[in-house]
């Protein structure tokens, strides 16, 4: 199971690592979208509405615990990397023991915060019900969000990214053929695309644990392991708690702007709700270079190998920013096929096309900065990928889009400018925080 990442070839270990990441990252992203689509399909606008807005509240839970899970995955690679194999015990142990804990305390504080936070949104009054029965029914599955994603991060810290990928493919099927019927043929709404998604998580954690048992992880944990180690601890939650600020503040600036485009109506709501959902997919590859940049780089500095580490951020830059310019063109060619695949009404289509074709432009941007962040990560120095974040959002994203919606409210081009300019500004940022680091600062933990 274990893979040593810091010898051959960066760009072969890139093309053996990346593509396993990327599907588990596709497949995942694909609740989101069966949701919407067959949503979309069998339902309305308000029920469009109140899925896009709660799937959304959702994908921020999830990003954020999977940001976290690469404080797990960092230690594990770098404890892999320097052949510590008590480090790599202690990391498994401890990262179980820390988001056990996690995933119980925000079970009871999200499903007892369910209506204030749709409140909080501000929903279309005819989405309400809808929003609060998808939530409820997701926030009771939080633990096995995170159980899947915690499990996850320790197969790709030990250098396996492939088990994952077929763990969540499994889910995947499970979760399209639950939509179909349970928001087809039974009519469920809202609450059939709820718990679609939740079984198919419990199916993804169950197929990891059956995986573990069989195949074994090549280390035994104890309840030593398993046992708060303050040191480990530390670590866990000085790489992982920025990198969920990170995520964060980004989840919550995409929140906002859903606010911004509830208050212009249910068309201009649903529209900037399903081109969110279209982003989301488009962003995996940047997602998944951020990853692997993360998980190559933490190795191979591990192994005090720092110049394999910035060859593997400058390859992932390089590959997620030329996918990215594709995914461009394409949004900016085909937008109202695109957005047309998740609904029929014509004002929801025109309205998402206006929206893709400009938001499409940070496809490019953002692969730059959030392989950036992977580095930072590695280093040890993921507070720095939270503050180009704030930075950004605080300056452009959110005040852009409000901006766009009170200057030019009968489109939503402009308004779809405020998410690159934001990631415009987080790589200059980053160019001048690695140029700091590569010449003052070791990487260290």
């Amino acid at each position: 199971m274990q893979q040593d990442l810091t010898r051959g070839s960066v760009l072969s270990n890139i093309r053996t690592f990346s593509p396993p990441y990327f599907l588990a990252y596709f497949l995942q992203a694909l609740y989101g979208l069966a949701d919407l689509y067959f949503i979309g399909r069998f339902t309305g606008a308000a029920v469009i509405t109140a899925v896009a807005a709660g799937s959304q509240v959702i994908h921020m839970f999830t990003v954020m615990t999977v940001g976290f899970a690469m404080a797990s995955t960092v230690l594990i690679g770098r404890a892999v990397g320097a052949h510590n194999d008590d480090g790599i015990r202690v990391a498994i142990g401890n990262s179980v023991t820390l988001f056990g804990c996690l995933a119980l305390v925000f079970t009871v504080l999200l499903l007892a915060l369910t209506r204030p936070l749709v409140s909080l949104l501000q929903i279309p009054a005819a989405s309400v019900p809808s929003a609060v029965t998808y939530l409820t029914i997701c926030f009771a599955g939080i633990p096995f969000i995170v159980a899947y994603n915690v499990i996850a991060a320790v197969f790709r810290g030990l250098g396996d990214s492939k088990s994952p990928m077929w763990f969540v493919a499994i889910a995947c099927i499970t979760n399209i053929v639950l939509d179909y019927i349970l928001i087809g043929p039974l009519h469920m709404g809202a609450a059939g695309a709820a718990l679609g998604t939740i079984l198919a998580q419990a199916v993804s954690v169950l197929l990891s644990l059956a995986a573990m048992k069989v195949r074994q992880l090549g280390y035994r944990i104890s309840l030593r392991d398993l046992a708060p180690d303050r040191n480990t601890m530390r670590l866990l939650l000085k790489i992982g708690v920025p990198v969920t600020l990170q995520e964060g503040f980004i989840q919550i600036s995409f929140l906002l702007i859903t606010v911004i485009a509830n208050r212009r109506g249910v068309e201009i709501a649903a529209a900037v709700g399903i081109v969110e959902k279209i982003i989301t997919f488009l962003f995996l590859v940047p997602s998944t270079m951020m990853a692997t940049t993360s998980a190559l780089a933490a190795q191979n500095l591990g192994a005090g190998k720092r110049k394999r580490a910035e060859e593997t951020l400058f390859w992932c830059m390089g590959i997620a920013a030329g996918i990215g310019a594709v995914f461009f063109v394409v949004c900016n060619l085909f937008p109202e096929f695109i957005v047309g695949r998740f609904t029929g009404e014509t004002a929801v289509v025109t309205y998402g096309s206006q929206y893709l074709r400009s938001y499409s432009i940070d496809c490019v941007i953002a692969s730059i900065q959030f392989c950036f962040s992977g580095f930072f990560t590695a280093c040890g120095k993921s507070f720095l990928s939270f503050a180009h974040n704030a930075v950004s959002i605080v300056t452009a994203r959110v005040p852009g889009a409000l901006f766009a919606s009170i200057h030019w409210p009968e489109t939503l081009f402009p308004m779809g400018l405020a998410a690159p300019s934001g990631s415009l500004i987080s790589v200059v940022i980053c160019v001048a925080a690695f140029l700091y680091l590569r010449r003052r600062v070791p990487p260290e933990l």
